[in-house]
């Protein structure tokens, strides 16, 4: 009998099987990812030396950001991809809120990955913290100039993107469904590229959590708590908004592989309100 991830103790053993692998998952790739991002911050010596001071969280440098960038986007789209078939690949509990609110998990499943995903991080780091040269130097912090607000709303505007990337694409079934993990990582990718320099660019609690316990908490890291959070909700309501108009519809047969749905083809048909069935051409 196929399990039911979305009642309450469907199947138990399931969920905590699920959990288990969410654990592994969140721990390999926050590895690499925040292994990437100590890497790149030791590139930048008079970064690392601010950040060990204690000082104000400095402006890195633009190879530093796109460093960082690369090892958490790519990082994910591997993970996420190895991941995919048995989890769904998720390693961030703002995502796994998300899941839970549109019917995707249940309250069981959600609160055990939850679990997994923050006691991955702390493995993460707990594993770098032993394996590398010199302080762990990856907790996200507000930069220079940027208030507590300014960065809960850069958390939250970066994790709508990535929640609703994560819904659209992967719960969201279709051709490219099989191809999330791509989407995704590009979307971290893209974050990180906006986001590391005001705010670190967590997007997800664990991954800010997990290094924080090491490195110690300071009176702002509520920020990367709320600043999700809301970013998963927001997405959520995008997100059934997009359903409750019926999306698809919208621009109808937009996967065909028809090449009579092509524009300027003599096959090309209409909509009802006169519109030509658009392929690709959006």
């Amino acid at each position: 009998m196929r399990p039911d991830s979305r009642s309450l103790f469907g199947n138990l053993r399931a969920d905590v099987e699920a959990a288990i692998l969410k654990f592994i998952g969140t721990t390999l790739w926050l590895l690499f990812a925040l292994g990437g991002i100590q890497s790149s911050i030791w590139t930048n010596q008079d970064f690392l030396s601010s950040v060990t001071n204690g000082h104000v969280r400095p402006i890195p440098s633009s190879q530093q950001v796109v460093h960082a960038a690369a090892a958490f986007g790519l990082s994910l789209l591997v993970a996420m991809w190895l991941f995919y078939r048995a989890t769904g690949g998720v390693f961030n509990p703002n995502v796994s809120l998300a899941l839970l609110l549109v019917g995707v998990i249940g309250p069981v499943r959600f609160f055990l990955f939850f679990i997994a995903q923050i006691l991955g991080a702390i493995a993460a780091s707990a594993i770098l913290l032993g394996l590398l040269p010199g302080p762990l130097v990856v907790t996200p912090a507000p930069g220079n100039g940027i208030n507590v607000v300014q960065a809960l709303f850069i958390e939250a505007f970066m994790t709508t993107m990535l929640v609703l990337a994560v819904l659209m694409l992967a719960a969201e079934k279709h051709k490219g469904t099989p191809f999330a993990p791509i989407g995704v990582g590009l979307t971290v990718f893209a974050g990180m590229l906006w986001g590391d320099i005001y705010t670190g660019c967590a997007m997800n609690t664990a991954r800010a959590f997990g290094p924080a316990v090491f490195s110690g908490f300071d009176g702002r890291h509520w920020v990367y708590w709320v600043g999700p959070f809301l970013g998963s909700l927001m997405a959520t309501a995008l997100y059934v908004i997009l359903k409750h108009i019926r999306y698809w519809d919208l621009n109808p047969d937009q996967e065909t592989q028809d090449p009579k749905q092509s524009p300027m083809s003599n096959g090309s048909s209409k909509t009802e309100n006169g519109n030509r069935r658009e392929a690709a051409a959006a």
